[in-house]
């Protein structure tokens, strides 16, 4: 067997609605489940949400509302996911649109860093999953030499 890519990353939320606002109206996702425009009665409202990001997959990522009342995400070192990454653009101009559109949606910056073949920016979503904003640096030939990607963590400058 070989894994062809990643399809797509599900996530339990509190509140499906908070949620699908934050990955649609803050990071530009595109709802395919339910449509947005159409809402369903409350007798019929789907606890879920599917969100694609283009043509590739019908979803990379699905949220599932679990209520308001589950256990948070523990803080520190714990076995789980750490975090997922989005890309948002080719260069740090791009990136800087990015900081520049959640700062201005009330997003707090986590943190940022030059990993040297990625420059990003953290977030953590209305639950605590931590997200990575990231552009592939142009110049950095990693696919050359595989080292680039261990290299040392620094203080990304935007």
């Amino acid at each position: 067997m070989k894994i062809k890519e990643l399809g797509h990353l599900v996530l339990y939320v509190r509140d499906i609605d908070r949620s699908a606002a934050f990955y649609r109206d803050v990071l530009g996702w595109r709802q395919v489940l339910p449509d947005p425009l159409a809402p369903a009665p409350a007798s019929r409202r789907i606890p879920a949400a599917a969100f694609s990001a283009g043509p590739r997959t019908h979803h990379e990522l699905l949220l599932i509302e679990v209520g308001e009342n589950a256990k948070p995400i523990p803080a520190g070192r714990r076995v789980g996911m750490y975090h997922f990454g989005l890309k948002v653009g080719d260069n740090d101009d791009e990136l800087r649109e990015a900081l520049a559109h959640i700062t201005a949606a009330g997003v707090t910056i986590a943190g940022a860093s030059d990993h040297t073949v990625t420059h990003s920016l953290y977030i953590h979503d209305p639950d605590g999953n931590e997200i990575e904003l990231y552009i592939d640096v142009p110049d950095a030939d990693w696919k050359t030499d595989p080292t680039l990607v261990g290299a040392p963590i620094r203080p990304l400058h935007l």
